[in-house]
């Protein structure tokens, strides 16, 4: 019988500049690797461990997620989110949601309480509302707008920020999920790669995967469903995942990927000057980065 293990990895979003500070975001990653390593190790669900780590990114602000939206072209915060589970291949996903608080709690009430796997716009508030989500009073007082001067990618061209989480339990569970306040700038309506599930979010019995990046870039490759299916054709889940990057910079696009397979093993590849990212393994691995000073797989 093979050793039971687990392991996860989670992303605060592709967009990270060398020229920026991120030394409130790496602590934070890192206590969130730790919380889900505990969680993990005491037992917990994949889809828990990567919805509880999706929530706490939402919250704090410091990622172009939940509290850290930034408002579209027309001053609104429409959020998008997406998670899935690799046991069952349920999905959940809300797109162009105003008014919530977690986006990422949105999609799995979505995915267990709906026969459907996404809600958007205002189906999607009301959904929210009767669910009793918790809800964003003011806005302006609510939003942090963490990603504003991050991305310093030329007016016209898709800047971006998005969170996202990918585990394997000690079950052989594996769930993935992630959430964006989508690109900077955007028109009203604009839903990118998030919270769809094949191109922004993606789990089934060889891996988990999120993306982060120029969305859609990811759409146009099915970037997280096509690592996972790199995977299941024989490919490492590093070659996998830096398969995809590569496509998807070859069509122009830039972004990151962390990605999780069934033995335990992690990529966390991107093209992008960094991503911030963090990770945790039963084998003692645990890290925090953003840029080159960290790994990029274990």
């Amino acid at each position: 019988m093979s050793m039971r293990r687990f392991a996860m990895a989670l992303h605060g979003g592709a967009g990270a500049r060398r020229n920026r500070d991120y030394s409130r975001e790496v602590p934070h990653m890192l206590e969130l690797a730790e919380r889900a390593r505990n969680r993990l190790a005491g037992g917990a669900s994949a889809l828990d461990v990567a919805v509880e780590t999706a929530m706490a990114l939402e919250d704090s602000g410091l990622y172009v997620a939940g509290r850290g939206a930034s408002p579209n072209l027309a001053g609104d915060y429409e959020l998008d989110a997406s998670l899935m589970d690799g046991s069952s291949q349920a999905a959940g996903a809300v797109a162009a949601l105003k008014g919530v608080r977690n986006p990422i709690l949105a999609a799995r009430r979505v995915m267990e309480a709906t026969p459907h796997v996404m809600l958007a716009g205002e189906g999607a508030e009301a959904f929210c509302r009767e669910q009793d989500l918790a809800g964003i009073e003011d806005p302006d007082a609510w939003f942090t707008r963490a990603g504003q001067g991050e991305d310093n990618h030329p007016p016209g061209t898709l800047a971006h920020g998005t969170v996202g989480c990918v585990v394997l339990d000690l079950n052989g569970r594996m769930a993935s999920a992630t959430s964006t306040a989508g690109v900077f700038g955007k028109m009203p309506g604009r839903v990118g790669d998030t919270p769809i599930p094949a191109a922004g979010t993606w789990a089934d019995s060889h891996a988990a995967v999120s993306g982060t990046g120029q969305g859609e870039y990811f759409i146009r490759t099915a970037a997280c469903a096509q690592t996972s299916w790199r995977v299941a054709a024989g490919a490492t889940v590093a070659q996998a995942a830096q398969a995809v990057i590569d496509e998807i910079g070859r069509l122009g696009g830039d972004g990151g990927l962390i990605a999780v397979d069934r033995q335990g093993r992690i990529a966390m590849p991107y093209n992008s000057q960094g991503m911030k990212r963090a990770w945790a393994t039963s084998d003692g691995h645990i890290g925090s980065a953003v840029f080159d000073e960290g790994p990029t797989q274990l």
